[in-house]
């Protein structure tokens, strides 16, 4: 069978602490999958820049002048995340027979790696990089983060429990993904849409090497957000749920009212009643809030706008003549 061409695709966004490290370890895992035959010499890692403030694109451009193995994409200006991993996949679409894309803090177990080519050259197009546990975590973490899958999943989106974007790729997936127009994108949520054989292969996640994290709870419940209301229509079918129960029961407030009153035992009560309109002006509240979210995305998409925009690309490797 032909040696695959892999891309690693690594965004980047303020990373000039940990860049000078992880990418020493990365070359050295490219490095040993093409000197154990699993990939072709043709293989690249692929920086994709995301609009940083510090030195991380000058990072980039100084690691492709030294060695072959690395080129870097810079996007116009910070478009998120799950946009530059978007960038970095598209760019090596045509490029690559397979893509692996993972954060650049050095956490992802880069050694699954290997198990995750295994399982492309067995047959399967997609493989999901999962953890196998998360003792490190704080019991804070580790209950937001496991809350956070279920909590995807019951609002009605696909999404691998413990995976985040740590995944092998096919380019016979890439291309079928490209179809995929929308401009809010999920992509945890999204390649599960896709099809095609998938499995998954487990690792232990490791401390950051250096650096901050830049996925605070804040992002993380905004990231879920999006996920919801990009993916899944329940939060509508749960207000139409719930509309349809209150409006039972105050049907039922409704005929007791008029029970009472004939049979002369009503009771004017002004706590009964602020409790009531207070329940009814926070569920309505909230139902306007859920669909004026829903309601803003499809003004976003409507507007079609590029999901990134690359301003810069690094300059071709020349070797030096001896």
């Amino acid at each position: 069978m032909k040696k695959p061409i892999l891309y690693i695709v690594i965004p980047c966004y303020n990373e000039e602490k940990v860049l000078p490290i992880t990418s020493n370890i990365f070359l050295e895992k490219l490095e040993e999958l093409i000197r154990i035959d699993m990939v072709d010499k043709k293989s690249r890692i692929l920086f994709v820049n995301d609009g940083s403030k510090d030195t991380t694109w000058q990072i980039i451009t100084s690691l492709s002048k030294a060695n072959k193995y690395f080129i870097g994409i810079s996007q116009s200006r910070n478009r998120g995340h799950q946009n530059s991993v978007l960038a970095g996949l598209m760019e090596a679409k045509d490029k690559a027979d397979i893509t692996i894309s993972i954060d650049c803090d050095g956490q992802d177990d880069i050694n699954a790696m290997n198990q995750m080519v295994e399982e492309y050259l067995n047959g399967c197009e997609i493989v999901y990089g999962v953890r196998s546990s998360r003792k490190k975590d704080t019991l804070f973490k580790r209950v937001t983060a496991e809350g956070f899958y279920k909590f995807m999943n019951i609002m009605g989106v696909e999404v691998i429990f413990n995976h985040a974007d740590y995944r092998l790729v096919s380019s016979k997936v890439l291309k079928e993904f490209s179809n995929f127009k929308e401009v809010n994108i999920f992509l945890r949520g999204m390649f599960p849409l896709v099809g095609f054989k998938s499995t998954s292969v487990y690792y232990e996640r490791n401390e950051r090497l250096a650096g901050e994290s830049h996925y605070p709870l804040s992002k993380m419940i905004a990231l879920a957000l999006n996920g919801i209301t990009s993916l899944s229509i329940k939060p509508i079918r749960f207000i139409t749920g719930l509309g349809i129960i209150i409006s039972l029961l105050s049907f039922i407030g409704v005929l007791w009212t008029v029970i009472t009153h004939f049979i002369g035992f009503s009771v004017a009560g002004w706590a009964s009643i602020t409790s009531i309109v207070c329940f009814m002006g926070g569920v309505q509240l909230i139902s306007i809030g859920v669909l004026g979210e829903y309601i803003g995305k499809i003004y976003l998409e409507t507007k079609a706008r590029p999901r990134y925009i690359i301003s810069e690309r690094t300059e071709e490797y020349v070797e030096e003549e001896l």
